[in-house]
């Protein structure tokens, strides 16, 4: 199975290859990179499903720093295409995008020592950092459990072009835990094990 592997920033992608973690495609951070790098890698690779893995922040209740997000669905959070669509909707395309079935139970049955939870990524172009951020998306999508900058961008390249795809997310930073979100987020990238970022080998061996 030839796997097209997308994270965001170099220091995702730095500590992936230090894990062991080879063809890994640093797209940039945000919709409009996440989205062209997806459409290059399928245009110019045609792999048989794409993976995206990075950091996100967490909305959800009880997830800590550290904790793996497997994105059972991805949607935005930023999107309002008017009347005769939901929140988060782009026209014409599904509110929310599902991970591919076989993806995702390979990433549910991986033995790892990290916590792991499954459920609904969440996008848009803002790093949120407040819980009233996190309010506006949990009114939108009460079931959210993290918000990133790529997911749902990615997810909606590969529904285009029928590429399974599937996305998961190491907690960064939580809000409402009485600490400022943007230093959480700076000592997640101080403190993280190289071997934190297994998740991904362990789920490219499985394939």
């Amino acid at each position: 199975m030839k796997k097209g592997l997308i994270v965001a920033m170099t220091s995702e992608y730095e500590a992936l290859r230090r894990a062991g973690v080879t063809g890994v495609i640093k797209s940039g951070i945000g919709k409009a990179d996440a989205a062209r790098a997806a459409t290059e890698f399928i245009l110019t690779e045609h792999p048989d499903c794409i993976i995206n893995s990075g950091c996100a922040g967490g909305v959800g209740a009880g997830l800590n720093v550290f904790d793996i997000v497997i994105g059972g669905q991805t949607a935005y959070h930023d999107v309002w295409c008017g009347e005769g669509n939901l929140p988060g909707q782009v026209q014409g395309l599904p509110q929310r995008f599902d991970a591919d079935p076989a993806l995702l139970r390979a990433a549910l049955t991986l033995q790892t020592a990290l916590p792991v939870r499954s459920g609904l990524i969440c996008t848009g172009d803002q790093f949120l950092t407040d819980p009233e951020d996190d309010a506006r998306v949990l009114e939108i999508y009460p079931d959210a459990l993290a918000c990133d900058m790529e997911s749902a961008a990615i997810a909606q390249v590969c529904h285009h072009y029928g590429v399974p795809f599937l996305s998961f997310r190491m907690i960064s930073d939580v809000h409402g835990s009485g600490q400022d979100a943007t230093a959480l987020y700076k000592d997640f990238w101080a403190k993280v094990a190289d071997d934190s970022f297994s998740f991904l080998k362990l789920l490219i061996d499985k394939l």
